[in-house]
Formats: structure tokens, C-alpha cells, sequence
């Protein structure tokens, strides 16, 4: 028996061991959440003259340490919001459109380092990269002091997207050339038809400049 219990107590150890849940241990992400203070009230509150006179429960109800992941999300991007827009009244600017883009990038990267098969929100999440980085291009083009500023505020790192690039390839070159050679031979075949209707718009005008003047004398 003491050789039986010798020999097969490892394989009833390994047993043991693999019917033992496995404890993962939780990384302490840091969120772009974690500057706003917990004593601030909530966004649809905080111009509310009443709430000074409420008692500490009901205060700490109304501030942000009760308040969910979305009630934040709405004062962080707010807070994004107000570091670039041109006016009190502006929310449709390019700028603004980045610091919301912005705001939900970082939360889809946090979520994403807890949940890293979560495809849906990484779809999500590039979809909304791509939007930011077409509106950053455009900015970058048009107004370069106000892309530069955006930037620089929000703490957005911008990387233009590469130059397009295509192998020159021999069967490339002969599609080309093909694509050429039918391209001239349509347009010989529709010239007669594009002269037509060039004279035929030429008529038009002169009728309407020679009625125009017959009415004017």
C-alpha cells in the first residue's frame, strides 16, 4: 500500500492542481479618467444653486465617486472639448470633433488592455483612429497653427501616413499600356459625337445672345 500511495500520489496532485481554479492576477491599468477628483459633481448638477445646501450623503450620491464610466466619460471629454474650441458656442469644429474622437480612443485602449479579444471594440476603436487621423490630415493642410495647437493640447502624437507606393512590375506595365491603347481608341470613336453636341451647344448660345439683343433694341 505504501508503494501504491508512493506511486500514485503525483498523478493525484497533478489532478488536484488541474481541477484548482486558476486566480489571474487583475494589472492595475491607470485610466485617462483617474485626474478627475471624486468630490466633483456630475455634469447635469453642477449648475444646480441647490446642492450647496444638501447634506454630505446626497452630495456624495451627486459627485463623481457614485457616478459611472459614462457619466466621467461625459465630463472628461467636456473638459477635452473646452481646451480647444474657438468659442463658447462651438461644437462641430474640426477640433472638437478630435477631442471627442480623442476621449473615446483612450477609453476603447484601456478597455482593450483588459479585454484584448473584445474584436467588436477594436473595430470600434479603428474606425474611430481613422476618422481623427483624416480630420488631423485635413487640418494639418488648411490650418497648420490650429493643427499644431490641437496636437500639442491634447497630447496626440501624429504620424502622416506613408507615401503610395506600387511595384513596377512587366504584366503592370502592359495593362497600363493596354488600358491606354482602348482609353484613345473610345475617345476617337466618340469624337464625331461630343463635335455634335459642342455645336449644337454653340448654337444655343448664339440664339440666346441674338434673342437677348433683339429684346434689348
Amino acid at each position: 500500500s505504501v508503494f501504491s500511495h508512493q506511486v500514485c500520489s503525483p498523478l493525484i496532485q497533478a489532478a488536484r492542481c488541474y481541477a484548482r481554479p486558476v486566480r489571474r492576477k487583475v494589472k492595475d491599468i491607470p485610466s485617462h479618467l483617474d485626474d478627475l477628483p471624486p468630490t466633483m459633481l456630475k455634469k447635469d448638477y453642477a449648475n444646480v444653486p441647490a446642492v450647496n445646501s444638501v447634506d454630505d450623503v446626497v452630495r456624495r450620491l451627486l459627485s463623481l465617486e457614485m457616478a459611472s464610466q459614462k457619466e466621467k466619460m461625459k465630463i472628461k471629454t467636456e473638459q477635452l472639448v473646452e481646451k480647444v474650441r474657438r468659442s463658447p458656442h462651438d461644437n462641430g469644429s474640426f477640433e472638437v470633433q478630435v477631442a471627442i474622437l480623442t476621449a473615446k480612443i483612450r477609453t476603447f485602449e484601456e478597455h482593450l488592455q483588459k479585454h484584448p479579444k473584445d474584436k467588436n471594440n477594436l473595430r470600434r476603436m479603428l474606425m474611430a483612429v481613422d476618422r481623427r487621423m483624416k480630420l488631423l490630415t485635413y487640418l494639418r493642410r488648411v490650418r497648420y497653427q490650429t493643427f499644431e495647437k490641437t496636437c500639442q493640447v491634447l497630447g496626440i502624437q501624429y504620424n502622416p501616413p506613408p507615401a503610395y507606393s506600387r511595384r513596377v512590375t512587366k504584366r503592370w506595365l502592359v495593362k497600363k499600356a493596354f488600358c491606354l491603347k482602348v482609353y484613345q481608341e473610345a475617345r476617337k470613336l466618340k469624337a464625331p459625337e461630343r463635335l455634335k453636341k459642342r455645336r449644337e451647344w454653340q448654337a444655343r448660345a448664339r440664339a440666346a445672345r441674338e434673342q437677348a439683343a433683339q429684346l434689348e433694341g
